[in-house]
């Protein structure tokens, strides 16, 4: 490393499993600190995932470069065969996602929104702390978990994802500590969506869990 400048090989990145490992996330952004744009990494074996199905939104594009192997991109109702070497280029609104058609290989995307100042997500911390908890790391993923409270106390979205991760985790009282917590904030989002969200399994029949989406009073006193 160099006051001037950084270098790090794609493997040498953070390997972090989303949602149960569907892909594999290695962050770019987070690893040197960027702050002028979004850029992060993603890697698979063949029939794996490499970038999510998505759409963006409010004049938000994205690029991606095939950095290694080979990837099945789907834009819109199109499917696109990208060897390494390819460049996609993504306008706002328009589906897209990546399959691995050949094994290690590798995705780099990069997205901003013209004109407008680039900020990091305010949970990319929550982000990694799940995959964190996903590879055993508890002790990380609560770290970072608790960093992203106290950054932003008045967030209900930290408090929830909080709840989210204890309650996978098996502390029912941390779990209903912070969705208590995120119900003050932001009561009918809150309850909404903790009604489906599959995380709150294991405290679903818990009397407290279900005074607290009903919206009745619980041990914390009144709420909204």
């Amino acid at each position: 490393m160099s006051d001037g400048y950084e270098v790090a090989h794609i493997d040498e990145l953070e390997e972090l499993p989303i949602n149960n490992g569907e892909f594999v996330w290695r962050p770019v952004r987070r690893r040197f600190g960027i702050t002028a744009f979004g850029t992060n990494a993603y890697t698979g074996d063949a029939g794996q995932r490499v970038i999510e199905e998505h759409s963006e939104r409010d004049n938000h594009q994205e690029m991606y470069v095939v950095v290694r192997g080979r990837a099945t991109f789907t834009l819109g109702d199109d499917e696109i065969d990208a060897p390494a070497g390819t460049i996609v280029f993504v306008r706002p609104g328009t589906k897209r996602g990546a399959i691995a058609a050949e094994d290690r290989t590798a995705v780099l995307a990069v997205g901003a929104k013209p004109g407008v100042v680039f900020e990091p997500s305010p949970w990319e911390d929550i982000f990694v702390a799940n995959s964190y908890a996903e590879t055993g790391n508890l002790e990380g993923a609560r770290g970072l978990m608790a960093q992203a409270l106290e950054q932003h106390p008045e967030a209900w979205q930290g408090f929830f994802n909080a709840a989210c991760l204890e309650a996978r985790l098996g502390d029912r009282e941390r779990a209903l500590e912070h969705f208590e917590r995120a119900v003050e904030l932001e009561p009918e989002k809150a309850r909404e969506f903790a009604k489906t969200d599959s995380d709150f399994d294991s405290i679903r029949d818990n009397p407290r869990f279900s005074s607290l989406v009903a919206g009745q009073a619980g041990s914390g006193g009144e709420l909204a």
